[in-house]
């Protein structure tokens, strides 16, 4: 299977729970150039009238400055691959079952199809456990 299995750096910040509180964050990272391929924000529960935002990629030190007057930190405890390929039913769950079997225990996990292509976001606990994470899913 031709897949495309990369290291993922995601950057997290915390936000107003407001209106504009996203959009805000986001248009600073635009500005400076960044094109995102991944954004999740929610909700905090642990802190009324907070979210926090997930990004990735941030690449040029301009995206990375930008980013940090906003409140952006790379992430220390969340690793994650980015798995790109061919969409077919069952594909994930086939993936997700290879992990599995390898006793890779999930942190969490997004994914999406456009077109005919799916894109999945894998996060473990470790950079040990990405490491093994993408060389399983390099063997797919």
């Amino acid at each position: 299977m031709d897949l495309i299995v990369e290291h993922a750096e995601v950057w997290a910040a915390t936000i107003e729970d407001q209106p504009g509180g996203l959009a805000g964050v986001l248009t600073v990272l635009h500005q400076a150039g960044a094109d995102l391929q991944s954004v999740i924000s929610r909700r905090t529960p642990e802190e009324l009238g907070k979210a926090v935002v997930f990004v990735t990629p941030l690449q040029s030190d301009r995206e990375i400055a930008a980013a940090a007057q906003v409140g952006f930190n790379v992430t220390q405890r969340l690793h994650s691959v980015r798995v790109i390929g061919p969409n077919r039913a069952g594909i994930v769950a086939e993936l997700l079952q290879k992990l599995a079997d390898a006793g890779i225990n999930l942190r969490g996990f997004s994914a999406s199809v456009l077109g005919t292509q799916f894109i999945a976001y894998v996060a473990v606990d470790s950079h040990q456990d990405a490491k093994k994470t993408a060389a399983i899913l390099e063997q797919t």
